[in-house]
């Protein structure tokens, strides 16, 4: 297949199984659509286009380290990738470009997704039993803390921003962010953002940030899980980031999980260790998590 000129091929793959592969299939990434071609015929869905991505593995695909991808849209049919390498990688990616306007999309940025390693997670009957429990902790407890009695938040005597519970100045913390967080944020946002030079303050608190006080969340939204649609934000006024974290990130989509993995594996944590706080932890309940002013997804990412 010839791209015109004005097309960039961003990436090519083809599948590992040797039906598809004698059929001629292969894959093409460029920036502007997705490709799937194979002998005289070929199918194809613009990034823009692009409403979700769906990855599934099956046993044989966990001992080639392959998987496949459904590539939803809004016009028609999925697009179908089979038994290709780095499917979570590719899947994260084209979340990215589908739902990131800005999102680079050139090679060099291509590479960096595509070389991030994910941690695998041990599949595990009784972690599994274990993390539906922990939901339904979760939430119980988040109930109780909408109409009870909460426990006493308690800050470290190192926090970077309040230790002991008294606020740095302004000055103070923009200082530190300015010498710890940002050449950190560059390191780690950077490779799924085009590079260093494009994370600036405004990355993580939006424009005018100085004239709302730095106020978070300022991130652009997630994804709006069905929940809330059930009442959890309009029956209350009292809702703060660790009910957001409790609720919303226990109940996110699998399918959702390929994009988010990067920032619950290295973001979240990266942050939590630079504040001196701990990262959320889902597997226990919302008190547990408030009382020490974890560290979530929503403590930067807005609800839709």
């Amino acid at each position: 297949m010839q791209l015109p000129e004005w097309e960039r091929l961003l990436w090519q793959g083809r599948p590992w199984r040797p039906d598809r592969w004698c059929a001629g299939e292969r894959y093409l990434l460029t920036d502007f659509r997705l490709v799937r071609l194979w002998r005289d015929d070929a199918e194809e869905v613009a990034l823009d286009d692009i409403t979700d991505v769906r990855r599934t593995e099956t046993r044989l695909d966990r001992i080639l380290g392959t998987s496949t991808l459904a590539v939803h849209s809004r016009r028609r049919s999925p697009v179908v990738l089979v038994s290709v390498r780095r499917g979570q990688q590719l899947a994260a990616l084209l979340e990215l470009l589908a739902g990131d306007p800005r999102a680079p999309r050139n090679a060099e940025a291509t590479r960096s997704a595509l070389a991030w390693k994910p941690r695998s997670p041990a599949i595990d009957l009784r972690q599994a039993l274990g993390s539906i429990i922990a939901v339904l902790i979760a939430i119980f407890g988040v109930v109780i803390g909408l109409h009870g009695t909460t426990a006493a938040v308690s800050y470290a005597p190192d926090d970077a921003i309040a230790p002991g519970g008294e606020k740095r100045s302004e000055a103070d913390i923009i200082a530190f962010m300015e010498r710890e967080v940002l050449p950190w944020a560059r390191r780690t946002l950077g490779p799924i953002k085009g590079g260093a030079d494009r994370i600036t303050c405004d990355t993580c608190h939006g424009e005018g940030a100085d004239r709302r006080s730095w106020q978070m969340p300022a991130v652009a939204a997630l994804p709006q899980p069905e929940v809330r649609n059930r009442g959890w934000e309009t029956y209350t006024s009292t809702m703060d980031a660790q009910m957001r974290n409790a609720i919303y990130g226990y109940i996110a989509e699998s399918d959702n999980q390929s994009k988010a993995a990067y920032m619950r594996e290295v973001v979240v944590p990266g942050m939590a260790r630079l504040l001196h706080r701990p990262a959320y932890d889902f597997t226990r309940p919302y008190e547990f998590n408030r009382a020490r002013r974890s560290i979530g997804c929503y403590h930067c990412h807005r609800v839709r």
